[in-house]
């Protein structure tokens, strides 16, 4: 039966839409949540820091970054893949190696899922509110102060570029994370010898 666009008819019986990504990946486990993410070459796009659209084919970098710009857990996904797509699996990652206090996160992770699932491994969800069109939410004083600490995850971004993480000239996902792991080490040795200063 071909499905019809628009509102159903008096009568008519729909089947109910297949339940989306986010409301999926907190009942799976990890292994799952990362088998169901697309790993193959693709075109991204994304609004820069200075409100302009950048495009790229290929791949996307998903960190979760602690204070001193340590990586704590990455994945590696399609360019086409919406960021917030990958909230869950990275904490899932996450919760095996460290504990954690908070979850800070930008607008464009602001999910009923992915609070809820922050709030089920008992952490403080730190999001900042996205407008949607409505009006604008403010975060609490302390709330603001703690999310100013998120700046450590665009640090890290930026620093990655310093050690050849944007020159890659290899084909393939599993090449791709490899060349760019190199880069993570590198940045991870220098961080943690800042930390020894």
């Amino acid at each position: 039966m071909v499905r019809r666009r628009g509102r159903p008819r008096d009568g008519e019986e729909r089947p109910a839409p297949e339940p989306k990504r986010l409301e999926q990946q907190s009942g799976r486990s990890l292994a799952k949540n990362l088998a169901e993410l697309p790993r193959s070459c693709a075109w991204g796009c994304k609004r820069n820091s200075d409100g302009k659209k950048e495009i790229w084919k290929g791949y996307k970098l998903h960190a979760d970054v602690a204070d001193g710009e340590l990586p704590v857990s990455l994945v590696l996904t399609s360019a086409s893949l919406h960021d917030s797509q990958a909230a869950i699996p990275l904490a899932q990652m996450s919760a095996e190696r460290v504990r954690n206090l908070y979850d800070l996160m930008d607008s464009a992770y602001d999910a009923k899922e992915i609070r809820q699932y922050s709030e089920q491994l008992t952490h403080v969800a730190i999001i900042d509110p996205n407008r949607r069109g409505g009006e604008a939410v403010s975060l609490e004083p302390a709330q603001q102060r703690r999310f100013a600490e998120r700046s450590s995850a665009e640090r890290f971004f930026a620093y990655l570029e310093y050690y050849g993480a944007y020159q890659i000239w290899v084909r393939g996902a599993g090449k791709v994370m490899c060349h760019l792991m190199f880069a993570v080490l590198a940045l991870t040795a220098h961080q943690l010898y800042q930390m020894l200063l």
